[in-house]
């Protein structure tokens, strides 16, 4: 039961025709649905004000706390069009408690999971007609807060704004291109301790000048390395990494400088509907090299809702680099991205309980 009253007021929706035809190709995070979800927070009230409405622009003032002290976190969750017409949400109990522990993090007030759900179905359903129907497509939902004060002081604020906002996304490709990753020998995302278990803006801000050098090497994105002795690989980008070794499944271990992924624990999950072997074990990059160059590492990937599964042909370090397999997508990279696509779109029964089909609202 939630503990918000949810109140209603549509748009005039885009028209079909035109929705339509941004939903044929619609790339990632660059076309918005009609409506968004807000709530707010107040020490004096605690949450209130929860709507579901046309899709505005919010007015903020130059001292919104979030704006200088960093208060601020978010999450990523898709739903699926399904032949009987009805929609789905992949694991969204999870990302909810997930977003609360950003919360907790960022001393931030937590938004019971009763409420998240049912910030996220609303949404789903005022703009279900935003919904791909193609295999692949999705849409994207995307709830945040932000410390929405406006005061100067060095403190958590006393004021917060959440909201959900959706975006139809690209397909999660049945041949997605593989990616080449650069290792960064100066920067580091996360160390002990800090924020990297959480998703909070400044994880992500922080991370974009290694992404520019990764760039300039002629890669797509950073391959993260352990803050104490740069030698154990984590993170890939916003992404977690796996190694395929034969019929044995390995992924760096949750840490306090790793994110627990939903994606990550779908796919240490599905490994064994697949007959692999799973393995949390640290990996370093030499060992990384190492196994490819001998070819006991087949494989690697990197996962996360935004991307599903991609490939990783190349490492890139200062010293050189080298092909991960033949440098295309790898038989259990395919066999993995399939199987979690057939469970999101009803071909294959979900027998781990990940979807949820909510009801419509008025």
């Amino acid at each position: 039961m939630t503990t918000l009253d949810f109140a209603h007021e549509r748009t005039d929706p885009m028209p079909a025709e035109q929705r339509e035809e941004f939903l044929r190709m619609p790339g990632f995070g660059s076309l918005y649905s009609d409506h968004m979800v807000t709530a707010r927070w107040t020490a004096d009230r605690g949450w209130h004000d929860a709507r579901s409405r046309p899709l505005a622009a919010f007015t903020l003032h130059p001292a919104t706390m979030a704006f200088h002290y960093g208060q601020t976190i978010f999450e990523g969750l898709k739903a699926f069009w399904r032949p009987d017409g009805r929609h789905v949400l992949f694991r969204p109990r999870d990302h909810a408690a997930r977003f609360a522990r950003s919360a907790r993090r960022m001393a931030m007030p937590e938004l019971p999971e009763t409420d998240f759900l049912a910030a996220v179905t609303a949404l789903l359903c005022i703009d279900g007609d935003w919904v791909p129907r193609a295999r692949g497509h999705s849409f994207y939902l995307r709830p945040f807060m932000i410390a929405s004060e406006t005061h100067l002081s060095n403190r958590p604020a006393e004021e917060y704004l959440f909201a959900v906002i959706g975006s139809p996304a690209r397909p999660a490709a049945a041949e997605p291109a593989p990616i080449r990753l650069w290792a960064s020998p100066e920067y580091v995302r996360a160390a002990d301790g800090g924020t990297g278990t959480i998703k909070c803006g400044g994880n992500y801000g922080g991370s974009y000048v290694a992404q520019r050098e990764a760039a300039a090497h002629g890669c797509h994105q950073v391959v993260w390395l352990d803050a104490r002795e740069r030698r154990y690989v984590e993170e890939v980008g916003g992404s977690n990494l796996f190694f395929v070794e034969g019929d044995r499944l390995v992924t760096p271990p949750l840490s306090e400088t790793l994110l627990a992924g939903v994606t990550r624990d779908s796919i240490l999950r599905l490994a064994g509907r697949l007959g692999l072997a799973v393995a949390e074990e640290p990996v370093t990059l030499e060992d990384w090299e190492r196994g490819c160059r001998s070819g006991r590492i087949t494989e690697t990937f990197a996962c996360g809702t935004a991307r599903a599964l991609a490939p990783v042909g190349h490492a890139v370090t200062p010293a050189g680099e080298w092909a991960i397999g033949d440098g295309t997508t790898g038989p259990v990279t395919r066999r993995l991205l399939n199987t979690l696509l057939d469970i999101q779109y009803g071909e294959t029964p979900d027998e781990f309980g990940w979807l949820h089909t909510p009801e419509r609202t008025p």
